[in-house]
């Protein structure tokens, strides 16, 4: 079978290798598309500080059942799926309490253990996630995202009628935005760039700012009226989208840290303790926010048609991460097509 494994950063070589075996309680998946992410990004340009190279990517994928071991009941061969990409150690105390993706040796595979890009990949009962029979198998690949965006959400009880400040507009803005909404939010996304604030008016959020324009103070002040806001997701990762939401927020507010922050921000501490405002962290998700997530598709609650931006073959994974630096705000989801 094919595999592409990224030697080094900006590398990627394409191997023959046997087709995997699998044991007793393991499943072989056929891989058809991949989602590359922002964070696969960073291991192109070298720039992510866990991952060791060479490393074969792949996280975000649709697939179907290829084969089952002796032991796994309640598949069947052909079925469409997706999975699960957390290697979680069981043992730790996040994971005893149930908090398993906080994992004190978590991996992900893709990043610091072996992703899907190939024809064929083994992983378990317990991480798979059976798809609806309509699903493109670009809805599959997109399960991943949505579910991220589901538990950070979900980081927060209670949100339906909130005035919410979403920051970014990229993928996960977007995501974040719209789950919001499905649960009866209010919903202002801001961002730098107007072709992503298009694409999020696209899918259904009709308030957007455009942050080289207009202040978040003044935009919240246009579409929320007094009643400002109280919520807000930095989907961003940089120390002026951070800035100014502690600066804009209303006293007793919550913010959700989604982005990731390549940079140490620095932040006014003093404003955080002296308006009791909220610092919530956001990673990945549990099985419950996969199981979510398909149900917000299926039921067209996320829209995703508008974030689909270009199709490569597998042998021109290069040109995917070339065609998301030159063409940046431009690309929103990128996929790789296996088989």
């Amino acid at each position: 079978m094919k595999q592409a494994i990224m030697v080094k950063p900006g590398k990627i070589e394409f191997n023959e290798v046997k087709v995997p075996e699998i044991k007793d309680h393991e499943v072989l998946l056929k891989i058809y598309r991949i989602g590359v992410c922002g964070s696969d990004v960073h291991v192109w340009h070298g720039k992510h500080p866990y991952t060791p190279y060479p490393v074969v990517q792949g996280h975000e994928y649709s697939a179907t059942v290829e084969k089952l071991g002796k032991k796994v009941k309640g598949l069947k061969v052909g079925l469409k799926v997706t999975a699960i990409p957390q290697v979680v150690c069981g043992e730790c105390d996040p994971c005893k309490r149930g908090d398993y993706h906080i994992c004190d040796n978590l991996k992900v595979e893709g990043f610091q253990a072996p992703g899907v890009a190939q024809d064929y990949f083994v992983t378990t009962i317990d991480k798979i996630v059976i798809l609806p029979d309509n699903f493109s198998f670009e809805q599959g690949a997109f399960v991943e995202p949505v579910s991220v965006a589901v538990h950070a959400v979900n980081r927060v009880k209670n949100i339906e009628c909130k005035n919410i400040a979403v920051l970014g507009a990229g993928p996960i803005g977007n995501l974040v935005a719209q789950v919001a909404k499905a649960y009866g939010a209010n919903i202002l996304v801001t961002d730098l760039s107007d072709n992503r604030l298009k694409i999020a008016r696209e899918c259904g959020l009709a308030d957007t700012s455009n942050a080289a324009q207009e202040s978040l103070h003044q935009a919240s002040k246009r579409v929320f009226g007094k009643g400002s806001f109280k919520l807000a997701f930095e989907c961003v990762g940089v120390e002026a989208t951070i800035t100014s939401v502690i600066e804009s927020i209303g006293k007793g507010g919550e913010i959700v840290v989604v982005g990731v922050f390549g940079n140490k921000p620095k932040v006014d501490i003093g404003l955080i303790q002296d308006r009791e405002l909220k610092l919530i962290g956001t990673l990945m998700y549990k099985r419950g926010d996969y199981v979510e997530a398909v149900r917000l598709i299926d039921n067209g609650l996320v829209k995703l048609e508008p974030l689909f931006s270009k199709h490569f073959d597998f042998y021109d994974y290069s040109k995917a991460y070339t065609l998301i630096d030159t063409e940046r705000d431009k690309v929103m989801k990128v996929f790789i097509d296996v088989n």
